[in-house]
């Protein structure tokens, strides 16, 4: 199938305006300074992380150690350093260590997330 310019730009307002949405989510989640209840990393980002983890050791917080900051901490919404830029970190709650400690908020499992805010962030995140 070929895409028309047309449709191309349509494609491109939808990425803007979901990037604004997110963007405006996250900086109302990480205003608040709010923390939540740790809801799990999907198998799949599980897995692709582990495999980062094992390959590339010593860049960044293992992915079972971060699980296990998650579950006793809790997680907390940060926005990168150029907030326009969309780039919207998941960390433990009592960490600021945003290139050791992250994840992406669509690496997160919906299921159990009781805040709609996070739950929509997470989900606009995934697509």
């Amino acid at each position: 199938m070929i895409e028309h310019p047309q449709d191309q730009i349509e494609n491109k307002g939808e990425k803007e305006e979901r990037k604004r949405k997110i963007i405006a989510l996250a900086l109302e989640l990480s205003e608040n300074r709010e923390t939540f209840p740790f809801p799990g990393i999907s198998p799949e980002a599980y897995a692709r992380i582990k495999a980062v983890d094992e390959e590339f050791p010593d860049q960044a917080t293992p992915i079972d150690a971060l699980v296990e900051k998650f579950k006793k901490e809790g997680i907390k919404v940060v926005l990168g350093k150029n907030p326009e830029s969309g780039n919207v970190y998941i960390l433990p709650a009592q960490s600021d260590e945003i290139e050791r400690d992250s994840v992406y908020p669509g690496n997160l499992e919906v299921n159990g997330v009781t805040d709609e805010k996070l739950k929509e962030l997470i989900l606009m995140s995934k697509s």
